[in-house]
């Protein structure tokens, strides 16, 4: 293995690593702001270390030391295996983190003649190790809630398991239909198909080639993932807590986190297989690389643009919705900041007319072709981990008959038909 090669791999991993650990805390601040925002109310924003806040995300890290401090709790009845107690959540956890290693956070770059992955775990099977590793969850599931030897909680772990019966079947027949259209099992080839058109001026995204599928696929994570409105494993008007009901402290956090975890990845894979993955719409990779320049300079009218913004909306959120806490640091905060947006502007400036002007920085093109990738990537899933938490604060619960009524009468034929179809047009076209 070459330096280059051990270079990237290890950046690939440390990226994998940090979007999948790092968003937990970003992923809580954003739900917390969401309903804040949809019940009309400002959410955690006072929680700060030095007077810095960022936005209310320091709520997030207090959340995690309240819940390292706290009590651990364990069920007298577990005595003798207290070790698998304490396993379940892990593996619901490390589980989901292991299934989003697969995702590529951009295309392949070429250094020295050598194509090189930009995936933590870089495999040629990604939609395998995502259906296998996925579907390893819920034993976390069903571990805990046969352990705790609570009505509740047993409850919780049978609805789990039935609900993981009745959605695993649509969405593996949804994703073999993308499969059968792709022509791959590979989550970069599937980003690279997607990167030309369909008639000519449509994007070739699965949603436009694949609406049904997409559609199926969408509802069918939704339901993985135990999110509202398919949360009735731990459904709290019905079943205290569901499986998570004995279960304290970093225990708790662990399921807790994997939820994030889980929504994140499922996030990951429906950008990767629907919305075109790190590419941007009529524009691959190829084209990024030799139209550089042109890229570079829209950007670069683009983002200060775009700061500008962002700072003045700083300043104006400051005035109009001020906290309880009026010592000043809001605007201490905001001014720090807005420091640090503009020289990360001007560094970001300053390269791009590097890059754009000199003539022979072919590997530095390709490394700012792949952080723009990157960056597109984190964009879409940021916007995908918004849609996941507008949809749990908005629809109620569903009941548990409803949930399985939809998954076996309506996803279940419907993935059928979208499988059939499919593999007669492809069948016809080739």
């Amino acid at each position: 293995m070459t330096l280059a090669a051990i270079i990237i791999a290890i950046v690939s991993f440390a990226l994998g690593a940090l979007l999948a650990l790092l968003m937990i805390p970003v992923l809580v601040w954003l739900e917390r702001r969401g309903a804040g925002l949809i019940q009309d109310r400002l959410g955690p924003n006072r929680t700060n270390v030095g007077g810095f806040r960022f936005g209310g995300v320091v709520q997030s890290f207090a959340d995690v030391v309240k819940l390292v401090l706290k009590e651990e709790y364990y069920p007298s009845h577990i005595k003798d295996h207290r070790w698998l107690f304490i396993l379940a959540p892990m593996i619901t956890f490390v589980a989901a983190l292991l299934a989003f290693m697969v995702i590529p956070f951009a295309d392949n770059i070429v250094i020295a003649g050598e194509s090189l992955k930009i995936q933590a775990l870089p495999v040629e099977y990604g939609v395998l190790w995502y259906l296998a590793i996925g579907a390893v969850g819920v034993i976390g599931i069903f571990f805990g809630g046969w352990l705790s030897h609570n009505k509740y909680s047993l409850l919780g772990a049978s609805r789990a398991g039935s609900m993981m019966i009745s959605y695993e079947l649509p969405l593996g027949l949804s994703v073999l239909a993308f499969v059968i259209t792709y022509n791959s099992i590979d989550f970069n080839a599937m980003v690279a198909w997607q990167s030309g058109t369909v008639l000519g001026f449509l994007p070739a995204w699965g949603i436009v080639v694949q609406p049904l599928g997409a559609i199926i696929l969408i509802i069918a994570l939704f339901a993985e993932t135990n999110r509202a409105p398919f949360s009735v494993s731990e459904g709290e008007s019905e079943i205290v807590a569901g499986y998570m009901t004995e279960y304290t402290a970093m225990k708790f956090a662990m399921y807790f986190m994997g939820e994030y975890v889980a929504m994140n990845t499922a996030s990951a894979v429906i950008i990767t297989m629907v919305f075109g993955g790190y590419q941007l719409p009529w524009v691959s990779t190829e084209m990024l690389i030799e139209n550089f320049r042109y890229f570079a300079w829209a950007i670069m009218v683009v983002m200060p643009v775009v700061v500008y913004f962002v700072i003045e909306w700083m300043y104006k959120n400051n005035a109009v919705r001020p906290t309880v806490i009026s010592d000043g640091s809001r605007e201490f905060e905001a001014k720090v900041l807005s420091i640090v947006m503009v020289v990360m502007t001007l560094v970001v400036e300053v390269i791009l007319v590097y890059l754009s002007s000199a003539q022979d920085a072919v590997l530095g093109t390709s490394i700012a072709v792949m952080l723009l990738q990157i960056v597109v990537f984190v964009v879409k899933l940021m916007i995908f981990n918004l849609f996941f938490i507008l949809v749990r604060w908005t629809l109620p619960r569903f009941r548990y008959d409803q949930v399985q009524d939809l998954g076996w009468r309506y996803l279940l034929p419907l993935s059928l038909v979208n499988l059939f179809i499919t593999a007669i047009v492809v069948v016809g076209v080739s």
